[in-house]
């Protein structure tokens, strides 16, 4: 009897992980090479948290004011990134979203159209110019059905409901995955030339999150596992609106389009007090009273935006500021107000319920809320990891040959923050990019053996927490650990705090090697958690050591105790790996210099 013969064993030439618009994207280009691709999906094909993806994605194409430009729309992002970014990475997504928007167009999706028939684009925030080409605001639920529809013809294998828990290796490359699903416990061996991650972000991290439950970071801690090294894991975005109110709905996102289509913040005093702090960066691109404002919303090409449409770190900041001087709402956030605009629109109710249609269903159905004549309650929401899988900016490919990385799992492309919009066209671009090379590197590498011993100590781990049936239950300390990275290591950050956090989190392992399960393998959600707690241990640990390690504010990190920024801290990415000992390494990794040419153009677009 083969040592292999306990698994499910299935081989493919690159097998991708994860089924959100990146990992779609990925298997549409892989197949497209002419190479066995396989998807394995932690929940139910279409179920990926992309749906919940609401504004557009972001594409310099011009349709509704012609002075955008790739040039334009690659300062943008540098400038929101706070220059951390990679150039390399910024300029191919710039260059190359409009005919990845396009291309998505072909092959089915449906887009909101000008009156002239081009595909329709909207303000969001940190963007000069109108640039979201969006579906209502319902535009990643079109990205998904798109490439799902196109993807199943291109011959792709697809697993549903299976967690991945180790990847495999041999001679000093990824060779496969390994797992089992969920449904049953059954164990599965996936072989493959190349490896694609593309599971999304680290929400379930923390206690207020707008993410679905998948989020757990499993695939920043699957390629950590490995030897991939984690890259800027100290940026982590809260998106300034998500519900507050009713408790059961806190943190589903509030779509940034509320804003873009003429939404106001206002606190309990009913004044909109993000005229109060506008960065120098932004003054001479921000609206000076609310007719310029409403002017930009219009599509006055002449009109200033309106502060409401800075970048998500500071509208976040300036919320969190007035819900701690007392001047909230009632239940602990500000007003979201778009109901005003029936001041300067006659069909105005008509015209949110048309191009905000699931906000409107939204908070009608969760609050009891009418968006069109009602203000909303919101506060800042766990949104998404700048940082994650250091990669190379043209392949896509990790420090580990043969491992491959796409998405919010992948770091590079919006350094220190990352602009609404630019999310959905990331996973178009360096899907496609990411699919291509792992493609051509499994025509160079097929699928090795498997390391039987390998296979063996991950099973072993895996089934761990059956041996102790007394042991604590694994939600506990999941519980535990969102409210110290919620507390400790949220949007306002200080060293004292952070290394309280570091404290607990390494009090938090030890608990949860200690945990336990009850039952058998099969539909056995106990089980589930505690393999993903191991995963959440290990990308908070990562956030709190590269939070600390950066004494400054800049982008999605703000330290209480550094509130500028540092030019010292200006010149490198923090990297996390695994060292020799098992333990946690940070160093200091200098910045990618933009060439020449790439500098004239953010100097020119300042």
């Amino acid at each position: 009897m083969s040592a292999l013969d306990k698994y499910i064993v299935t081989e493919h030439d690159v097998l991708i992980i994860g089924a959100g618009g990146a990992g779609l994207r990925a298997a549409v280009e892989s197949s497209a090479h002419g190479v066995r691709t396989a998807v394995i999906c932690k929940s139910l094909l279409g179920k990926a948290h992309t749906v919940m993806a609401e504004g557009g994605m972001a594409a310099a194409m011009g349709n509704v004011d012609d002075r955008d430009s790739w040039e334009v729309h690659f300062a943008d992002t540098m400038r929101g990134g706070g220059y951390l970014n990679n150039p390399v990475m910024a300029e191919h997504h710039a260059r190359e979203a409009p005919s990845r928007v396009r291309e998505l167009e072909s092959w089915g999706a449906v887009f909101d159209r000008t009156k002239d028939g081009k595909i329709l684009q909207r303000n969001f925030g940190g963007h000069r110019y109108p640039r979201l080409a969006h579906v209502g605001d319902r535009t990643g639920l079109e990205m998904i059905r798109t490439l799902q529809d196109h993807g199943i013809h291109q011959g792709l294998d697809v697993y549903m409901e299976m967690t991945v828990a180790a990847l495999l290796t041999s001679g000093g490359r990824v060779v496969g995955a390994y797992g089992y699903d969920r449904e049953r416990g059954r164990m599965r061996v996936w072989r493959a030339g190349a490896v694609v991650l593309a599971t999304g972000g680290i929400g379930k991290a923390f206690r207020i999150t707008s993410n679905s439950w998948e989020y757990t970071g499993d695939g920043q801690a699957l390629a950590y596992e490995v030897g991939a090294e984690l890259q800027d894991m100290e940026f982590v975005q809260f998106h300034p609106t998500g519900m507050v109110w009713p408790p059961s709905v806190r943190g589903i996102l509030v779509t940034e389009g509320v804003r873009g289509e003429g939404g106001v913040l206002r606190n309990s005093e009913g004044r909109r007090f993000m005229f109060d702090d506008i960065p120098e960066l932004y003054r001479n691109q921000v609206a000076k009273d609310e007719d310029e404002g409403w002017r930009y919303v219009t599509g006055d090409k002449h009109a200033q935006r309106p502060p409401e449409l800075l970048t998500r770190d500071h509208v976040a900041r300036c919320i969190n500021r007035e819900i701690k001087a007392g001047r909230g709402s009632p239940h602990g956030g500000v007003f979201l107000d778009i109901g005003w605009i029936k001041e300067r629109m006659p069909n105005a109710r008509e015209h949110i319920k048309k191009k905000l249609p699931s906000m409107y269903h939204q908070f009608m159905q969760l609050a009891g809320v009418d968006i069109t004549t009602e203000a909303m309650e919101v506060g800042p929401t766990t949104h998404y990891v700048m940082g994650g899988i250091r990669v190379d900016g043209n392949t896509q490919m990790s420090n580990v040959p043969g491992l491959f990385a796409a998405g919010e799992v992948a770091a590079g492309l919006h350094g220190a923050n990352r602009l609404g919009g630019n999310s959905l066209s990331d996973l178009l671009v360096f899907g496609q990019r990411a699919g291509e090379h792992a493609a051509k590197f499994a025509k160079s590498n097929p699928a090795a053996d498997v390391d039987v011993a390998q296979l063996e100590r991950e099973t072993a781990r895996a089934l761990e927490p059956f041996d102790r049936p007394n042991g604590e239950n694994p939600y506990t300390i999941q519980h535990d650990l969102q409210d110290v990275m919620q507390d400790l290591v949220g949007i306002v950050r200080t060293q004292s705090e952070m290394e309280q956090a570091l404290d607990r989190i390494g009090g938090l392992n030890a608990r949860s090697e200690k945990s336990g399960v009850v039952g058998h393998r099969e539909f056995n959600p106990g089980w589930h958690t505690a393999i993903d707690l191991r995963n959440l241990l290990t990308v908070s640990e990562a956030v709190t050591r590269s939070a600390l390690d950066r004494k400054e504010s800049r982008g999605a990190q703000f330290r209480d105790d550094f509130p500028t920024k540092s030019d010292e801290c200006s010149t490198f990415n923090t990297v996390i790996s695994k060292g020799g000992d098992g333990a946690m390494k940070l160093e200091r990794r200098p910045i990618s210099k933009m060439r020449p040419e790439l500098t004239a153009i953010v100097e020119k677009n300042k």
